[in-house]
């Protein structure tokens, strides 16, 4: 079965990532997109009372495509969610040959040089970055390029939010559900 992981915190999951997603799955010929929500990510303050509530409302995001999967690969740790751990785990459990494709935004994507182990990841890894439109340049690009990281960027429109905005402002960029779900657990309240 041909993969690609799209970890991360989904704070909450809105309609941008299923768009990543859908793009990644019909343009790369992969069978399954697993998402992965980060139990306790390394590199964000996150209220840790929030996980179960994030990975509830992936899976209620995900539930109408048969080819988008959730895995709680992190849950089970109940640690802090290193890539490097997932990515072992993941190409162990689905006998993963030759790089893992994971799917990323620029915003952690130009981070990767300070997460865990970063020169082991980067021999398990094939990138594929959606790139904002006000993140990076082409010399940040050769420069990872340089050092080693396999990417590509992804060339297509999609809507530049991100879950702060969605938390603060504008609950209509996620799924009905999802804000239902919102609702009825009163998250994201200031």
């Amino acid at each position: 079965m041909n993969i690609c992981i799209f970890p991360g915190t989904f704070n909450p999951i809105h309609n941008a990532h299923i768009k990543m997603a859908e793009f990644v799955l019909e343009n790369f010929g992969f069978d399954k997109i697993i998402f992965i929500p980060a139990y306790l990510p390394p590199h964000k303050e996150i209220d840790k009372n929030l996980a179960q509530h994030r990975y509830n409302m992936v899976d209620i995001a995900i539930s109408d495509n048969k080819n988008f999967e959730i895995s709680n690969i992190e849950y089970k740790s109940e640690g802090k969610s290193y890539s490097l751990i997932t990515v072992k785990k993941i190409i162990e459990q689905y006998n993963i040959k030759g790089r893992l494709s994971f799917i990323i935004g620029t915003d952690a994507f130009v981070k990767l040089d300070s997460w865990y182990k970063p020169e082991e990841l980067k021999k398990l890894v094939h990138f594929i970055v959606f790139p904002r439109k006000w993140e990076g340049n082409d010399e940040i690009y050769d420069e990872f390029r340089e050092n080693g990281w396999d990417f590509e960027l992804v060339n297509c429109e999609f809507m530049d939010i991100s879950s702060t905005e969605i938390r603060e402002f504008n609950k209509q960029d996620i799924d009905k559900k999802v804000e239902e779900y919102i609702e009825k657990y009163d998250l994201y309240k200031s």
